[in-house]
């Protein structure tokens, strides 16, 4: 009996068709990514809210946040906001099942993430700098995820988190955005960013 082929690819609404095992920056367009992340929810969709608290949304408080932890040039700022990108595809696994999971769930992260990085010119991965950097946005996020929305206690979220500082939580839009909506906004930052990388370039 012949060996079943697996399918690793997915079809994505723009119709374009991205292999999950060895994606082509061809196949990656960002209508697809902020369709896909407007529609994946933080901590597993365990969130208070009318709406589930989109990755799309996580992606803009995380570049808003970066910016605001000093000078950034439009491309860093861009890394920023596609950071968790691949997982339009993948997914947005919580760090607890990541560790259960181990090191192919990061192999398939890694191929994504440059698929995606190349198709708009960035490069394939940030550097360690600017990578701890991100990190660092993004823990800020999270501590304020958590505790506005995924009911962690303040001592909790600072277990795992860190204090953030000079952040509150008024300076941050927690309250989760319907799908459409984090999708369109995703799509104007990305875009407007694009606009300021082209004139820095011209």
């Amino acid at each position: 009996m012949a060996d079943k082929v697996v399918r690793a690819w997915q079809r994505m609404i723009s119709g374009r068709r991205l292999d999950l095992l060895d994606p082509s920056p061809l196949d990656v367009e960002i209508s697809d990514i902020a369709h896909g992340l407007a529609r994946v929810s933080r901590w597993n969709g365990q969130t208070f809210g009318d709406h589930p608290f989109s990755v799309a949304q996580h992606s803009l408080i995380v570049e808003d946040i970066f910016r605001r932890l000093g000078k950034a040039t439009p491309l860093e700022c861009q890394m920023a906001l596609l950071h968790d990108a691949p997982e339009y595809v993948i997914g947005d696994m919580i760090s607890p099942f990541k560790a259960v999971v181990g090191g192919g769930y990061k192999v398939v992260e890694k191929r994504l993430e440059a698929a995606i990085h190349l198709r708009f010119g960035l490069p394939a991965h940030p550097d360690r700098a600017l990578k701890d950097r991100i990190k660092k946005a993004d823990t800020v996020s999270a501590f304020f995820e958590a505790t506005e929305l995924a009911g962690f206690t303040v001592e909790e979220a600072r277990r795992l988190f860190g204090v953030p500082r000079g952040f509150t939580r008024e300076t941050l839009p927690m309250a989760p955005l319907p799908p459409k909506e984090a999708q369109r906004l995703f799509l104007e930052r990305f875009h407007a960013l694009e606009a300021e990388r082209a004139g820095v370039d011209s």
